[in-house]
């Protein structure tokens, strides 16, 4: 009798491990899955095609967080597909994810203007390790010293890049994308010409806590 029982005691202790061990496979494939949602998806769902999938060039690398892989993937959406960028999201008058625009802004108008003629890009920008280490590097010591600029502060941080962007103050992918894109007060639209060029090919990303703006994040470009 005592024996039947510890064989039923152990058949339902397995069974509940099992059970146990599928319910983890099932969470972690949700929480794998959910780490690749479409960052644009909650503007349109247009952006849920297959061909922004082929946008998240970084999806796998770990030594991106997950707001400087949604970055690229986001960049690379707008240069594939500017019209729906813009309707989807500067257009959208229901956009309140990002951080608040004046739309009356010339900065703003111009984007539009400039989202209106571009050609779709069909090279996504690809990932590069020597590139985010430049990236990394600057931001890391930039948000340490407080600084704001392009000139390297320490001589370990190599300049090794075509084209640079910084941004200050944004902590949301969306948000990091849209500043740099609007380039609010550069005249010369350096960002955004540098985000939106079909002359580089490579990208590096990377954001870091900033003394003075709580994040900064640097895009080096080749």
């Amino acid at each position: 009798m005592m024996q039947k029982k510890i064989f039923v005691f152990l058949t339902l202790f397995f069974s509940f491990q099992m059970l146990s061990f599928a319910g983890d496979k099932k969470n972690n494939a949700a929480l794998k899955i959910d780490s690749f949602i479409n960052p644009l998806s909650k503007f349109s769902n247009e952006w849920n095609r297959d061909e922004f999938n082929k946008c998240n060039t970084a999806k796998d690398l770990k030594y991106l967080s997950a707001t400087d892989r949604d970055v690229i993937w986001i960049i690379n959406m707008a240069r594939l597909n500017p019209i729906l960028f813009l309707n989807s999201i500067l257009l959208n008058p229901n956009s309140s994810e990002f951080k608040e625009i004046n739309r009356r802004d010339f900065y703003y108008n111009s984007l539009v203007d400039d989202l209106k003629i571009l050609a779709p890009n069909q090279t996504p920008l690809l990932p590069d390790y020597n590139l985010f280490t430049s990236a990394n590097c600057h931001a890391y010591e930039s948000g340490k010293t407080g600084y704001v600029g392009h000139d390297r502060q320490k001589k370990k941080c190599q300049a090794d890049f075509y084209g640079e962007c910084c941004d200050y103050g944004s902590s949301k992918p969306i948000d990091i994308v849209m500043s740099l894109l609007i380039d609010e007060d550069v005249p010369s639209l350096g960002h955004r010409k540098i985000m939106l060029s079909n002359r580089y090919t490579l990208i590096g990303v990377s954001t870091q806590p900033h003394i003075d703006y709580e994040t900064n994040t640097v895009l080096d470009f080749k």
